[in-house]
This record gives C-alpha cells, sequence and structure tokens, in this order.
C-alpha cells in the first residue's frame, strides 16, 4: 500500500507539470493532442447561449454529452446575443432579460433598451465570470473542449441590444451602424473589445480545454471581408500579446470567409492553429464574404497540414429537409472520415426548458455521433491521412459522396452516402434506397479483416477475412438505405 501511494505521489507532480491545453498533435497535426492522447472533437451542441443564459443550466447538458461521448462545445461570450425565441422556440443566445448574464457589470442609471440598469463598461461583472470558468471547469471534469467564441457579426436586431452599444452603456462608446461595429473605424470601441477579449483570455488561462475563437461569420452579414479581416487581425495580436506573459498558450481559431487569400482567409496565417470551416459546402465567396464549408476545407485546405473545423451546421431541426436525422448523420460522418478535427451540429433540442436535450430525436442524432467517434476511435487515426486513391471502382458517379482515410497497407477507413446538394448553404438531403455496391479497392499484399458498419446503429453488418495477393480486391457491400461505413485492417 505505502509503495502505491509513493508512486501515484511520484506521478502526481509530474503529470501537473506536463498538462498543457489542447494543441495540435506534434505526430498529426490534422488531427488533437489532448490530455497526452489523439483527439478528434465532435459533438451536438447548444445554440451559443449556456454561459450568458442564466436559465440555462449546462451541468445536465454537459452531462449528456458526456453520456453519448462527445467532448467539445462552443458558447458565445457575451458581446452579442439575440432576441427571444430568434429563429427557434427555446433559443439558448436569445435570453430573457432577467436572464442576461452580461460580462460588465451594471450601473445605477436606468436605460438599457431591453430593460434594467444600462452598463458600466469600466467594471467587469463578477457573476459572469464566476459562471464562464465554472461551465469550463466541470466541462473539462467531463473531458469536454470548449471553443469560446468572442464575437459574432451583429445584425440590425442584436446590435442595438448588445453592451456594447452606445445607448445600453454609460460611457457612450459604440455610436455606429450595425455594419461598422466589429472593424477599427472607431478607436472608443475597438479599445472596449480589446478590453474584453483581454479579460476573458485572462480568465480562462489556466484552463487545458480551452480555444479561442475570434468571431463567427465577422464578414458575411454585411460588414464585408477588407474592413473584417482588419479586424480580427487585430483582435489576433490582442488575444497573443494577452497570453504573452501568461502561463499557457491557447489556440487561436477562425472562420474562412470570402476568397481563398483573400483578408478573411487565415488559413496560412502561423498566428492561427486551426482552419475553421462552417456549413457542409458553405457559399460561393464574393466581396462581402461566403462561407467556406467544412467539404471545402477538407479538399482545399488539407494541404496546410493544420486541424480542419466544422463549427457550425444547419440548426437542427430549422434548416434540414426530409429526412433530417439522416441530413444530420451523413454530414458529421462524412467530414471528420474524411481527415476532419472537429465538428460541432447546431442543435436546437438543448433549451433552457431542457437543457439536457431528452427527446427521441436526440437521441439518434447524438447515437450516431457516439458510433462515428467509436469508429474512429478503432482505427490508430493518427497515423492515418486522407485518402481516396485505394478506392478503384464501383461507386455511382450521381448523388453519391465518400471520404476516406488510410495509412497504406495497414489500416483504411471509408465512408459512403447517397443524398444530393441543396439549400443555401449546400447542405444535404438523404436520397433513401437500396443501396449494395460492390467496390474495387486496392491493396498491397497481406492478411486482411475488412467490416461493413451501419452508421446509425454503430453495428457491424457484414464481415470478411481474407489473404490479399496484393492489387485489386472486390468488396461487396451488404444492402443499406442511406450510408455505410467500412473499416478495412491488416491483422
Amino acid at each position: 500500500m505505502l509503495r502505491g501511494q509513493l508512486i501515484f505521489a511520484l506521478i502526481l507532480p509530474v503529470t501537473f507539470l506536463a498538462a498543457e491545453p489542447i494543441k495540435p498533435h506534434p505526430a498529426n497535426p490534422h488531427y488533437y493532442l489532448y490530455r497526452g492522447q489523439p483527439t478528434i472533437l465532435i459533438t451536438s451542441a447548444e445554440h451559443y447561449g449556456a454561459v450568458i443564459n442564466r436559465a440555462f443550466d449546462y451541468v445536465p447538458y454537459l452531462d449528456t454529452l458526456k453520456a453519448y461521448g462527445l467532448n467539445y462545445t462552443r458558447p458565445y461570450a457575451g458581446a452579442m446575443f439575440e432576441t427571444i425565441d430568434k429563429f427557434i422556440t427555446g433559443n439558448p443566445l436569445g435570453p430573457k432579460p432577467r436572464d442576461l448574464v452580461a460580462p460588465w457589470a451594471r450601473s445605477n442609471q436606468a436605460g438599457y433598451l431591453v430593460g434594467g440598469n444600462k452598463f458600466d463598461l469600466d467594471q467587469w461583472n463578477p457573476e459572469y465570470f464566476a459562471r464562464l470558468k465554472d461551465y469550463v471547469g466541470k466541462a473539462a471534469e467531463r473531458g469536454i473542449v470548449v471553443e469560446i467564441c468572442f464575437f459574432n457579426s451583429q445584425y440590425s436586431d442584436t446590435w442595438p441590444i448588445s453592451p456594447l452599444y452606445y445607448e445600453n452603456n454609460i460611457q457612450g462608446v459604440g455610436k455606429c451602424d450595425w455594419r461598422d461595429a466589429q472593424t477599427l473605424k472607431h478607436a472608443d470601441l475597438v479599445r472596449r473589445e480589446d478590453d474584453y477579449v483581454r479579460k476573458i483570455t485572462q480568465e480562462v488561462n489556466s484552463f487545458d480545454n480551452v480555444i479561442l475563437e475570434i468571431c463567427d461569420e465577422a464578414a458575411s452579414i454585411g460588414t464585408g471581408i477588407e474592413l473584417a479581416g482588419q479586424w480580427v487581425s487585430h483582435l489576433v495580436d490582442t488575444v497573443r500579446g494577452t497570453e504573452r506573459d501568461l502561463p499557457k498558450k491557447h489556440m487561436i481559431a477562425q472562420e474562412v470567409e470570402g476568397p481563398f487569400g483573400g483578408p478573411m482567409d487565415f488559413s496560412a496565417d502561423p498566428r492561427l492553429s486551426i482552419i475553421t470551416a462552417q456549413y457542409i459546402w458553405g457559399r460561393e465567396p464574393d466581396a462581402h464574404g461566403g462561407e467556406m464549408g467544412g467539404m471545402r476545407g477538407l479538399e482545399y485546405k488539407y494541404d496546410l497540414n493544420k486541424p480542419i473545423e466544422l463549427n457550425e451546421t444547419d440548426w437542427y431541426p430549422f434548416g434540414y429537409r426530409g429526412d433530417k436525422i439522416g441530413d444530420s448523420r451523413v454530414e458529421a460522418w462524412e467530414f471528420i472520415e474524411g481527415g476532419g478535427a472537429g465538428f460541432n451540429q447546431l442543435n436546437g433540442l438543448f433549451t433552457p426548458q431542457d437543457p439536457a436535450g431528452k427527446s427521441p430525436d436526440n437521441e439518434q442524432l447524438l447515437g450516431a455521433l457516439r458510433n462515428l467517434k467509436q469508429f474512429m476511435y478503432s482505427f490508430d487515426f493518427l497515423k492515418m491521412h486522407a485518402d481516396k486513391t485505394f478506392v478503384v471502382s464501383g461507386l455511382p458517379s450521381t448523388d453519391t459522396f465518400f471520404r476516406a482515410t488510410s495509412e497504406p497497407g495497414k489500416q483504411y477507413g471509408l465512408y459512403i452516402h447517397h443524398s444530393k446538394r441543396g439549400g443555401q448553404w449546400g447542405s444535404y438531403e438523404v436520397l433513401p434506397g437500396n443501396y449494395h455496391e460492390s467496390l474495387t479497392v486496392s491493396l498491397p499484399q497481406g492478411d486482411y479483416q475488412a467490416e461493413w458498419v451501419d452508421p446509425a446503429r454503430g453495428v457491424v453488418t457484414a464481415s470478411e477475412s481474407f489473404s490479399h495477393e496484393g492489387g485489386n480486391r472486390t468488396l461487396p457491400a451488404p444492402s443499406y438505405t442511406i450510408d455505410i461505413a467500412l473499416r478495412i485492417k491488416r491483422r
């Protein structure tokens, strides 16, 4: 007993000293290193209001994520929030006035446009920072990484209710149009935005389960890529400057908008660690923005050797058509099996009224993501890279999508689904049918085990062990209705 206690005492300080924030894995930077383990971030998360909405009990929410093996969430930090029930009933990002917990303290002066006293931008709100750190800490206890998003693009209806809007704070800061609220045009406002970013960065510095994200949709709503790009770059420097003298250095993320290589494409910028995409295929870029979809990221940014993250999809069930469960499943499986490092489905089933999201739909949504994580973790995925070349033939040329990863000669993962692209952001609508392809794959000589997996149920539906002389091999898939995954491992 004493010997065991001694070993524990010796190990504990080493573990503490070795702790560091989540980061790209040095052996394969398409994935993460977290708590000493190769990591892929997968979740279906609430709509960004868990911290700023006092009515949202985040403990049952985090418990639900943990119960399904999910390890990622993404709150907004408080500069932008929405009106009650905007887009969807129970929107967590639309708190009732009495439930708003903002980073800034209230003053003694009445007149906040939504109700109550105005904000004092010279004073921080202790309740907010206690709630923020408690949220991040409880997520850490459950193995969940928190991507803190400082800003979202303001809208014509959100800017007038922001504490940074001039009528809502006693300093009179923020007297500008909503399109200019997140630019470098107004020095007094930029100074307050810097203070806010700096304060949150300082408060969460001790946590290892944190990613810092600058702004969601910075350009696309109305600001434009030139102005938004300058502002985002400035705030990246603010984060880095703040952490320069702090113990821990966290990854910084920023969504790609507009033309590749333009002012809102920070993919190759060494200051940022993550290439961030939203929606499945996104919108075509233009001068105003246009968001790079996750699949475009895999196709055009993979060679930059950074983690690629798809951190927002359509908002379930809002925005999906037909088989909404199937539509949600295929986008997650295709992105992660194609080499993605992080996936967040935006989930409208988590509400202040039901923060645990208890519903039959959520059981299916979260179950499919649990199955995806288990499928990926059944490989030594750190040794795998995006690779479609081992699939020689056998897939239809229309309404069929597939992604694959491999460690040639050792292990292969493949995901297939039958869908059509549509919607504003190129999302999928699945096409149920009776599918049973015979795939031809090219494998080196060796002994292999091939297993076909049902993504919805997470079960093996057919398997085959074979000795192979090298070259092409035909693998017939069992019948399936929407999607199927293939796992091949050398024995």
